[in-house]
């Protein structure tokens, strides 16, 4: 069998859409801190939220309690007991009141004031992060971790495909590519450059299953002429990024990929995913979903492809 082109891999090379910790380096500069605790919250993860909120829950209750013990005035408590206070502390603070335990005195009295004040702003600020979370639609689109370069009706042709994980529709889904790659100007400087690639079909009415998408390389495609070696030496990077409205949520999703130009196969196609089976239903194989084979006759494809090019 016939082998597959494929870039071998190259050193590490972060990506466009990383998060900005993954190889990035930032020299001076503000850092954001406490101004964007609430970014920090919701475009994280639910364990971080959670985690966020129990140790701040705790911490908070230790240290009232540890106040309580130290200035006194919680009748019905054991005076040396630190457990007693704690969860006086945390009666207060989520305002139970059970009343076997109340304070007594000034002290006691000012400390149950400010605790219950931060119990309130704790539980709305808790009740709006869970609702921004709650209340953000994701899209589940997973994209495939390859592409393809291969001829289509003749002409040479960037592929890949998006598939729609959730048992919905995207409507009015559109689709962009553009590839990030470094060029030289005339002036002797080295920038990054993003140049849109043009799509056979950039939208559809309803996205549901699966979503071949293609780009011509025409003589006017930024890609022709291109090959493994040209794309390796421009630090070639492929921006995905897919819009659209969830038809349950009534909000508008994105969803978005990247691919470098050692993902890239040529002189291959990807295997079909859908078929149909004896009962008539769709079937979609996930399994599948990455994997390319080569062309029926890989050379003489090869050949027509450089043709095309030069």
């Amino acid at each position: 069998m016939a082998k597959l082109a494929k870039v071998p891999p190259v050193p590490f090379r972060p990506r466009a859409l990383a998060p900005l910790s993954a190889g990035l380096v930032i020299l001076g500069g503000r850092r954001a801190g406490l101004r964007d605790v609430y970014y920090f919250f919701v475009s994280g993860s639910w364990w971080r939220l959670l985690g966020a909120f129990v140790v701040t829950y705790l911490t908070l209750n230790l240290l009232f309690g540890a106040a309580f013990l130290t200035v006194g005035g919680v009748q019905n408590a054991t005076p040396d007991s630190f457990a007693d206070h704690f969860f006086f502390s945390v009666q207060t603070f989520a305002t139970i009141g059970y009343g076997a335990m109340f304070p007594t005195g000034l002290a006691a009295h000012l400390l149950v004031t400010v605790e219950s004040m931060l119990g309130l702003m704790y539980v709305a600020v808790g009740t709006g992060l869970v609702f921004a979370k709650f209340s953000r639609p994701r899209a589940r689109v997973l994209f495939s971790s390859v592409a393809v370069i291969t001829p289509r009706n003749g002409v040479p042709t960037l592929m890949f495909r998006a598939a729609n994980e959730r048992n919905n529709h995207i409507v009015e889904a559109q689709m962009k590519v553009a590839i990030l790659r470094t060029e030289d100007t005339l002036e002797g400087e080295r920038i990054r450059r993003i140049i849109d690639l043009p799509l056979v079909r950039s939208q559809t009415p309803v996205f549901t299953l699966s979503w071949t998408v293609m780009h011509s390389i025409t003589p006017d495609s930024p890609l022709y002429g291109a090959t493994p070696e040209s794309l390796a030496a421009q630090q070639a990077e492929f921006i995905i990024s897919l819009t659209g409205m969830d038809a349950v949520m009534g909000q508008s999703i994105h969803a978005r990929h990247s691919l470098l130009d050692t993902d890239l196969v040529w002189n291959a196609r990807l295997v079909d995913i859908l078929r149909t089976d004896s009962e008539g239903r769709r079937v979609m194989d996930y399994t599948r979903f990455n994997e390319v084979e080569p062309l029926p006759d890989t050379n003489e494809r090869a050949t027509r492809l450089s043709v095309t090019q030069s």
